[in-house]
């Protein structure tokens, strides 16, 4: 692909009626949340940022995965989604840092054990981790881990870009591979820290994987809606095939099992298993309109209905029903995440909540996460330009830099 037809690919690329969208979510978003803050008092305000932070971290992860993925796989297809997934990573810092510190400040206000003189047995179990001092110097290993690695990733992407040298691909496979370990830690520390560690005597070997999915899940509707908008501005429309958004919704498809079995297999083992300092979690949502969350609107919502629309092969090809699917992850994922943190809060029901806090403070998010994002679009290559894999991609033969064949002795 030459620099001239990258060129005009940035030239057509007008992203002009995105612009105002994240202003407008962050102004609605910060209103929401400084009236919850007023009416609601300072807790229920560190509850809803910490839903909205675990709702953002879960896409900036997603896209960390994918990246990694690619490289692992030495995937074709993603070839064309690379680059934006790339910049969904580098979210993670420091736009994701900053927006951590109102928790680092509400800490107490949110961990019980933060608060306690005498901690219990279950909070002694995990020194040092789960001391005031623990928690900090974890929280920050964790933004360094995915700064550098994030960082680093589009650093070696965009100097391909200019130079097109093995050695940059060689480089990225190397990061992928380390980081893709330190992936599984990270997340599953994060998921522990923040979520988890809102009830410490609760139990669950299984908790961070539960995350992980549905981190990937959300993320892969999002990567597809977005491709989908930069092909429609014509800035992707040279590369972006078919196939990439079949790939796509089949992820989608294979990371809603992969959900529904993560979590069924850690509420089976948790109820066959009847232990008192497992079982509670379950019961303290089985409470109220947590009961109804939990049976029917996760169930359903977040199961059945993706895997029913995505059991189709042609409707992972059309806007009708995939568009309205990416609103809906969204929103369950939303749902999902209340039914993780807010019963520690409000154990009577979702309703008796500042559920109308919590969606401000999401959208505050989202706004600003969009507004980063659309920057970074706009100031990089919006794909990789000179990717091994692109020829492959688009379908085209490309002769070997020498010019020459290789004959079959020669390949012996």
């Amino acid at each position: 692909m030459s620099s001239n037809s990258q060129s005009a690919s940035v030239a057509r690329l007008d992203l002009s009626k995105w612009r105002n969208l994240p202003v407008i979510l962050i102004v609605i978003g910060a209103i929401g949340a400084g009236a919850g803050l007023a009416l609601g008092g300072l807790k229920q305000f560190a509850f809803s940022w910490l839903l909205a932070f675990m709702f953002s971290l879960s896409l900036c992860l997603g896209g960390w995965f994918l990246v990694m993925v690619h490289h692992l796989f030495d995937a074709s297809w993603s070839v064309a989604t690379r680059r934006l997934c790339e910049h969904i990573a580098c979210l993670l810092a420091p736009t994701m840092l900053i927006l951590f510190l109102p928790i680092a400040f509400t800490a107490k206000s949110i961990y019980h054990w933060m608060r306690e003189t005498h901690p219990d047995h279950s909070v002694q179990s995990k020194y040092p981790l789960f001391t005031i001092a623990g928690f900090y110097v974890t929280m920050a290993a964790l933004f360094v881990i995915w700064w550098f690695y994030s960082n680093r990733l589009r650093h070696w992407s965009l100097r391909q870009d200019e130079t097109g040298s093995a050695e940059c691909t060689r480089r990225m496979r190397v990061f992928a591979a380390s980081g893709i370990v330190l992936f599984a830690i990270t997340l599953t520390m994060a998921a522990m820290m923040l979520m988890k560690g809102l009830m410490t005597e609760w139990y669950s070997t299984m908790y961070g994987v539960t995350y992980f999915a549905s981190s990937v899940w959300v993320t892969l509707p999002t990567v597809y809606v977005i491709t989908l908008i930069l092909q429609r501005t014509t800035a992707l429309r040279d590369v972006v095939k078919e196939n990439t958004y079949y790939m796509i919704g089949s992820l989608f498809f294979a990371f809603t099992v992969f959900w529904a079995y993560v979590n069924f297999s850690q509420y089976f083992i948790i109820w066959n298993a009847n232990m008192p300092e497992e079982t509670f979690w379950y019961k303290l949502r089985e409470v109220g309109s947590w009961k109804y969350v939990g049976q029917i609107v996760i169930i359903f919502g977040h199961f059945f209905i993706p895997f029913l629309m995505l059991l189709r092969i042609d409707w992972k090809l059309k806007l009708i029903p995939m568009v309205p699917l990416l609103v809906w992850a969204w929103l369950m994922h939303f749902v999902d995440l209340e039914f993780q943190i807010m019963p520690a809060l409000h154990a009577d029901g979702v309703l008796t909540g500042g559920l109308l806090v919590d969606a401000a403070c999401v959208l505050f998010f989202v706004g600003v996460l969009m507004k980063v994002l659309i920057a970074s679009i706009l100031r990089y290559p919006v794909y990789p330009l000179r990717d091994p894999r692109m020829s492959e991609m688009l379908g085209v033969y490309m002769p070997p830099a020498t010019g020459g064949s290789i004959s079959p002795e020669g390949a012996k």
